[in-house]
């Protein structure tokens, strides 16, 4: 079977659905049956790309700025899919929200209905494209792929359509996600003045979606001296209206209390969630939360919300919070840094939960999804 795979998204940095589609294609390699055509935007491969386009970052600002910048790229993607050096393929696969045309059978991967909740985490340009095209590629897709249960029924909800055209394919977690030593630890930390296991994390775009004011606000209660010794990190990149975080950001910057690490290499934040006393994920809407997964498999305990898809993923082995509630979260920051059989308990808990989880299982999931919308 002949599959075309949109992964024009990885000329971005590798975030959430980067990295699913990166995981995906790697791990599709195994169906044996499976021919992959990779569409990287501009024309097509067999390989995926080492890394992001160079300067993609600087770029995208600044094509936001352009008037109808999104619709004529995604035109001239349209002619490049469709031009005389396009394979000959059975069905298409997009894996990031809404599909360019194709005449054949197409399966669709729908993530979250994150534009509907948030839609200020978009910028307005790309919010009318997703209203625009969103529900006619719904309409498209013979079968919808979801990270999620919890998205599954939502979308059936919100679209209107039979549970059978929904596919849950639970996303997995990368090799580099593994507990480790702290020798192996040190040389990372040491330069930043800190030890394995003496810092909280936080990973995610900063977005108001991520609900990071309130892992800010609870560790700004902690004891100083404790702020001192476990200070709160934060990886991610500066996402659309960042600056929400106002004064208790900066009062953390300016004591050292708080410290943002940016965008960094796949293998660095492997090392710095294996590092971490706990993972804090406050997060107010996910349709899965990979770095929740991706902590658990490297031992180290997560502390996240009762919201949307995390349940499916954290299982027994999260430490639960209510969204806005900060002194319990403080107060759970504190737990995990006093009581120790707790925080093994909730260690051992993760563990157990991250194996339920695989790239494999999902890449199964998604060939099996290919064979049924081939009618096989």
């Amino acid at each position: 079977m002949r599959i075309a795979l949109n992964t024009r998204i990885l000329q971005a940095p590798r975030t959430g659905i980067g990295q699913y589609v990166a995981e995906l294609v790697s791990a599709l390699v195994d169906e044996q049956d499976l021919e992959l055509s990779l569409f990287h935007g501009w024309g097509w491969g067999r390989e995926l790309p080492a890394a992001a386009m160079p300067g993609y970052s600087r770029l995208a600002p600044w094509l936001r700025r352009i008037p109808g910048a999104y619709r004529a790229r995604r035109w001239l993607e349209q002619q490049r899919f469709n031009g005389s050096q396009s394979p000959a393929v059975d069905l298409y696969h997009e894996p990031s929200l809404w599909p360019l045309e194709f005449d054949g059978p197409t399966v669709i991967t729908l993530h979250d209905l994150t534009h509907l909740h948030y839609p200020s985490t978009q910028p307005p340009a790309r919010l009318k494209e997703i209203e625009r095209r969103l529900g006619t590629g719904v309409e498209q897709a013979r079968l919808i792929l979801t990270d999620s249960q919890f998205v599954a029924d939502e979308a059936q909800d919100y679209f209107g359509l039979p549970r059978d055209r929904f596919v849950v394919a639970p996303l997995g977690v990368a090799a580099r996600f593994h507990p480790r030593e702290h020798a192996e630890l040190e040389h990372n930390l040491a330069p930043h003045g800190l030890q394995p296991r003496g810092y909280f994390l936080c990973v995610g775009t900063l977005e108001p979606r991520k609900n990071l004011s309130q892992a800010l606000e609870a560790h700004a209660r902690m004891p100083s001296t404790l702020r001192q010794r476990y200070p709160l990190l934060i990886i991610g990149m500066a996402g659309w209206e960042q600056g929400q975080f106002g004064e208790v950001l900066h009062k953390g910057l300016a004591s050292g209390h708080v410290r943002l690490l940016g965008y960094l290499p796949d293998e660095q934040v492997a090392q710095w969630v294996a590092g971490a006393r706990a993972l804090v994920f406050p997060s107010l809407y996910e349709g899965f939360g990979l770095p929740v997964l991706e902590a658990m498999a490297s031992g180290t305990p997560v502390v996240l919300t009762r919201r949307s898809a995390m349940p499916e993923v954290a299982g027994a082995a999260g430490n639960y919070v209510e969204p806005g509630d900060v002194e319990g979260l403080s107060t759970t920051l504190l737990r995990l840094i006093d009581d120790e059989p707790h925080w093994q308990t909730c260690r051992e808990a993760g563990l157990q939960q991250a194996g339920l989880f695989s790239w494999k299982h999902c890449a199964q999931i998604t060939a099996r999804t290919y064979r049924q919308a081939m009618g096989g």
